[in-house]
């Protein structure tokens, strides 16, 4: 078909409005576009030889989901989820592996076609890299897609160890996006009086999203008119529904590949499995501060299980359903200063007391005001 054509089928398709064209015109470009992971940062490569190389370090975390609640995890490079790794489609890629946590693990490439030897299932293709040990992993990538990595020591999945791999094509996906975003989900079941979650309960208080429960996820800033596509990926023991505000969206990916147009699934609600991913897609064609969200009840609070002690607070009685209501959804739960950044500029007085457990905001708003999110940023990371 017609590049031109395909192109005005495309608006069509999607609605787009006259404001969005130059946006999307923009998007059509041949170059993939670099992910980005709110709240994680990308893993940094050398080339030798040709090849990328990546170092990755297993190691105890102090992960900060909220503020003022740090909990004690396991992931990588001092992050969990660990840093994101990015490269494309017939790259060679070596990752030199140290294990600094308190027993054996090994790392295993959700998704990818690579020999068996570099699968990373310890006492099966592999030996088990003992702690203070290293494993170098070499293979080419043959795939392009959203995929993961993650032990595959059960219990060391559920206290954090889980990052996010992004094999970019040789030639941009058509249409093309004017953001790229990647959000892991992951969940923990925490007492009060403990910092390191139970990896083996089953009735999970906090959900987060790239490591932060609402409201200390950071935004999805977004300019009026860009084409936005939000990568999902879910290693937990959950299935997460994630409900997008405002916008019916195109399902354009999963776990093994882009998806052929003509299995597209249209919606406003994707189901992430457990081991999964979802790649979603749609056009920001009107203004405003949208929720993303897991919409399973008590996945969008915080501290649903395991309370300790009685719950005071100022007039709860008078709240219904007392005390839920009362703890988890009220305008006192509200901590917008504690969370203040660029991204939650002009927001709300009290948003945060309705932003809670795997939720975030997607934030599209007008050049103007775009303009002054960046420059609110390029200050921040100047005085850091």
């Amino acid at each position: 078909m017609n590049p031109r054509r395909s192109f005005f089928r495309r608006v069509l398709e999607l609605g787009v409005g006259a404001a969005a064209l130059p946006q999307l015109a923009a998007a059509q470009s041949n170059t993939p576009l670099p992910v980005v992971t709110p709240d994680i940062p990308d893993l940094p490569f050398t080339i030798e030889s040709g090849v990328k190389v990546f170092h990755l370090i297993a190691e105890p975390v102090k992960q900060a989901i909220l503020p003022n609640r740090v909990l004690d995890l396991w992931g990588f490079n001092g992050f969990a989820p660990g840093p994101t790794i990015q490269a494309n489609e017939g790259d060679r890629i070596r990752i030199i592996f140290d294990n600094h946590l308190p027993e054996p693990t090994g790392i295993h490439w959700h998704g990818l076609e690579l020999p068996y030897e570099m699968d990373g299932v310890p006492g099966v293709g592999s030996e088990p890299v003992a702690p203070g040990g290293r494993f170098v992993y070499e293979f080419d990538l043959r795939q392009n897609g959203t995929f993961f990595y993650h032990p595959h020591m059960a219990m060391q999945e559920m206290v954090g160890m889980l990052g996010g791999f992004i094999i970019h094509p040789r030639a941009a996906w058509s249409p093309g996006v004017d953001r790229d975003f990647l959000i892991a989900l992951q969940e923990y079941a925490v007492l009060p009086n403990s910092t390191t979650p139970n990896s083996m309960k089953m009735e999970f208080n906090w959900l987060t999203f790239n490591g932060k429960a609402g409201p200390a996820a950071t935004p999805l800033i977004i300019r009026l008119g860009e084409r936005v596509r939000v990568r999902i990926i879910n290693l937990g023991m959950d299935h997460h529904p994630i409900h997008l505000h405002g916008f019916t969206f195109w399902e354009t990916g999963r776990e093994g590949a882009r998806q052929p147009e003509a299995l597209w699934a249209r919606g406003n609600t994707t189901l992430v499995g457990v081991a999964q991913a979802r790649d979603i897609e749609f056009v920001a064609d009107r203004a405003g501060d949208w929720m993303l969200h897991c919409h399973l009840p008590h996945h969008m609070m915080n501290q649903m299980t395991s309370n300790v002690g009685p719950m005071t607070r100022s007039g709860a009685s008078q709240v219904p359903l007392y005390p839920q209501d009362a703890f988890m959804e009220s305008p006192m739960m509200a901590m917008d200063r504690a969370v203040d950044r660029p991204e939650t500029s002009g927001l709300p007085v009290n948003w945060t007391g309705y932003v809670g457990g795997m939720m975030t905001l997607v934030r599209i708003m007008p050049q103007d005001r775009f303009d002054q999110i960046q420059r609110l940023k390029a200050q921040q990371e100047r005085q850091q």
